[in-house]
């Protein structure tokens, strides 16, 4: 077989396997997440995957919901599993968010704050001249309404407890810097990309655009996605960065909530981790068996 052959069948394969994952990311479809995905165009998991893979560079990681006066549980289980896959691979991860989860991860994490009230645009650029990122990532973070306000999933006003990551992806997508949402409601940065399909659930639409946009029953689980296609590029098998329950019990001890139930749970939007991690299981045997695909 020629070589333009062999690059052709492995990306044909590569695409397939994105498209299989993706649809186990929204197989339960809790939220409506399945009819978002019809409005994407496949192989959104391996595209991201491509444009984090860039060793030696930075990638901001934005997270945080607000729910009950802390934050939730979805989310930053994500965001820190990305963390830990992206320095494995020797890019420099950052993560960004507001009070009080940035208290929570200051200690054990590289992580940068977004102040309640403040001018986001000028935060927006001191990010960016800083770290030159490569990319910027927001996983289960608020997106603005057509109101510029934010809302959760019961139409609440959380407005006031939202700081302004908006302004740190429009800023990037405006300086040629990738941008990747990942959510799981159609209330979260990068839903935009979707916003007239997202119009018809139970939601107030963010609309919020990005350039790569993940959704899943939970966000949390977009990582798991990710972790394949990371793994494939690298050669590097990335899945311990995935499990969910310790770090579940570093944020309960931090105040963390679940987002359905708010309560302060081990648990992620009304799930068990045990959930996630079947999940999580089932996308790494996908991944054994494509280990010889080069991508």
């Amino acid at each position: 077989m020629a070589a333009t052959e062999q690059t052709t069948v492995a990306s044909q394969a590569v695409l397939q396997l994105s498209q299989q994952i993706e649809g186990l990311l929204v197989e339960r479809n809790l939220r409506g997440m399945a009819l978002a995905r019809q409005a994407l165009r496949p192989g959104y998991l391996a595209r991201t995957a491509a444009l984090l893979f860039k060793p030696g560079q930075h990638v901001l990681i934005g997270t945080g919901f607000p729910v009950a006066g802390t934050f939730e549980t979805d989310g930053p289980v994500g965001a820190i599993a990305i963390y830990r896959m992206l320095q494995q691979l020797g890019i420099k991860p950052v993560l960004v968010c507001g009070e009080p989860l940035y208290t929570a991860l200051q200690r054990d994490f590289q992580v940068e704050q977004m102040q309640l009230g403040s001018d986001g645009h000028t935060r927006a650029s001191e990010l960016l001249t800083i770290y030159q990122p490569a990319a910027v990532l927001c996983i289960e973070r608020p997106g603005k309404a057509a109101d510029g306000r934010y809302y959760n999933m019961r139409h609440e006003d959380i407005s006031c407890r939202v700081a302004d990551l908006d302004a740190l992806v429009q800023l990037a997508r405006d300086s040629g810097v990738a941008t990747v949402g990942i959510g799981d409601g159609g209330n979260e940065i990068g839903m935009g990309n979707i916003a007239n399909i997202i119009g018809a659930l139970d939601i107030r639409p963010a609309l919020t655009c990005c350039d790569e946009l993940i959704v899943a029953d939970v966000s949390n689980w977009g990582a798991y996605g990710l972790a394949c296609f990371l793994s494939l590029q690298s050669g590097q098998d990335l899945f311990a960065c995935c499990d969910a329950k310790p770090v579940l019990q570093f944020l309960s001890a931090h105040g963390s909530v679940d987002g359905v139930t708010r309560q302060n749970t081990l648990t992620e939007d009304g799930l068990t981790p045990e959930v996630g991690a079947a999940l999580c299981q089932h996308i790494y045997q996908l991944y054994q068996q494509h280990r010889p695909v080069p991508v």
